[in-house]
């Protein structure tokens, strides 16, 4: 792949950003109800239970930041795909490399410009 066309790129990555978009997106419908306002009615929990909740839903809440930001990171590299960018670092405008394309395709930028 020393090469690559912009149809090649697209038909190698964008099914699997597409699938993982589609899983965060799951994932975070599922966990919805984890991020929701704790109670804080004295007579149904207890101090202790309260506190648990709340870090529970500090723990969801900074699970879903983290998976809105890998969507913004996806959605940018399906945007470059579209734009026939997706690839080619943007930077320097050099191929990114198939290795760091197939460990994480929504990188934007080659190794050396990425250092």
């Amino acid at each position: 792949m020393s090469d690559p066309t912009d149809a090649s790129l697209a038909a190698r990555y964008q099914p699997r950003l597409l699938a993982e978009r589609a899983e965060i997106l799951a994932a975070s419908d599922k966990t919805g109800d984890s991020r929701k306002p704790v109670e804080l009615d004295q007579q149904s929990v207890g101090r202790l239970s309260r506190m648990d909740a709340l870090q529970g839903q500090a723990m969801a809440k900074g699970l879903e930041a983290r998976r809105h930001g890998r969507l913004r990171a996806i959605e940018a590299a399906l945007a470059r795909i579209g734009a026939g960018d997706f690839g080619w670092c943007e930077d320097c405008g050099e191929f990114i490399g198939a290795g760091r394309l197939d460990f994480d395709p929504c990188v934007p930028r080659c190794i050396g410009c990425a250092s």
